[in-house]
């Protein structure tokens, strides 16, 4: 064998050997690694369950995510006007007292994809001052048809994104390029409707922003919230009565954990599917309302909204004592339980009544 063969093979000698031992070295890393996951693994499954759930996703709240820009729509509540249109796809309903005894409702809408379906609302009625606290402590969009003296005064005042219906309704029955328009089936002033993509037609020509970043009016939860405080009442039944003309009651179904609504002795359904109105979550505000002395003698109310009001959370067939606090417009109210801490709300839609301060509310 000569040199240059001894050499060659002493060469391919040594890359046999380098290639062994890198090899060697990445098989002995990998059991490694296998082996640490193990001990991390056992140490996780060792550490106590809050520790472990900032290893794991949060749950999404259902009710109220992504950034899309809410709306809210001024609804009619007149026994003429009811039923109403596409109610149970709302995330969330205030109820307050207006002139005579009556009330209205604002229903806020987030989160509908127009492009897949459209979403009729109505019927829309006027704006009233003290609603416009609750749209704009949402930053919603705040959709309706006229309003009183009070309500322009604060359209401006506070620059709310502003969509009165009175420009775009065309007094007659749906057409293709119907912004607002009229329905047949009710009499006037109980029968104009609009669309949410009509709104966003509409937020366009005005340039509304669409999307919010504002968080959460409510302290929603994945788990299932269950009212087993000492305090808790039994909520079977919920009696609210706003006067002698108007009473809202709610049932509680065991079977979907859902409230049926009635209004006015009758059990209320959704206008677009004839479904009954349902709610998950319960809130109840006592304000007090006083009548406006503003020359017109028709009756309009003033909210006391900026307040430390008293209350109950409803859910699941139960009911606690809360205490709401409003500080300013634009503020979000704070809903509190006994101990000054935020309620815990379960992830589903919510009617809020805010009810006069010597409603006598009542539970079975």
């Amino acid at each position: 064998m000569d040199k240059k063969m001894k050499i060659l093979i002493g060469v391919i000698i040594v890359i046999i050997i380098v290639l062994a031992i890198i090899l060697g070295t990445k098989v002995l890393k990998k059991e490694q690694n296998g082996q640490q996951a193990v001990v991390e693994q056992q140490e996780q499954e060792q550490k106590p369950k809050g520790e472990q759930s900032e290893q794991k996703p949060k749950n999404e709240i259902k009710i109220f995510n992504g950034n899309s820009r809410p709306i809210a729509f001024m609804i009619d509540n007149n026994v003429n006007a009811q039923p109403h249109a596409s109610i149970n796809q709302t995330y969330l309903v205030y109820e307050i007292i207006v002139e005579g005894g009556e009330t209205r409702l604002m229903a806020l809408f987030k989160g509908i994809d127009v492009a897949q379906k459209d979403v009729i609302v109505g019927p829309i009625r006027s704006a009233r001052h003290y609603f416009i606290d609750y749209a704009l402590e949402n930053d919603a969009i705040y959709a309706h048809l006229g309003q009183s003296p009070q309500a322009e005064s604060y359209i401006k005042n506070f620059n709310v994104a502003d969509i009165n219906g009175q420009i775009y309704d065309t007094g007659k029955a749906r057409t293709n390029t119907a912004l607002y328009w009229r329905e047949k089936s009710k009499k006037a002033p109980h029968n104009a409707y609009t669309s949410i993509a009509s709104i966003m037609e509409i937020c366009k020509r005005k340039q509304y922003k669409t999307t919010s970043d504002k968080k959460s009016l409510l302290n929603y939860v994945s788990n299932e919230v269950n009212l087993t405080q000492e305090s808790a009442k039994q909520a079977s039944t919920v009696n609210i009565p706003y006067g002698t003309n108007h009473t809202v009651k709610y049932v509680y179904n065991q079977e979907t954990k859902r409230y049926t609504r009635f209004s006015k002795g009758k059990k209320q359904v959704d206008e677009t599917t004839g479904e009954d109105v349902t709610t998950k979550n319960l809130i109840i505000t006592f304000i007090k309302n006083t009548s406006l002395d503003d020359g017109e003698g028709k009756g309009r109310q003033e909210l006391d909204n900026f307040t430390n009001a008293d209350g109950y959370y409803i859910t699941n067939g139960k009911a606690i004592k809360i205490k709401c606090k409003k500080q300013f417009v634009g503020g979000q109210t704070e809903y509190l339980d006994e101990n000054g801490k935020p309620i815990e709300v379960n992830d589903g839609n919510t009617w809020i009544n805010i009810c006069p301060i010597d409603s006598n509310v009542t539970f079975e």
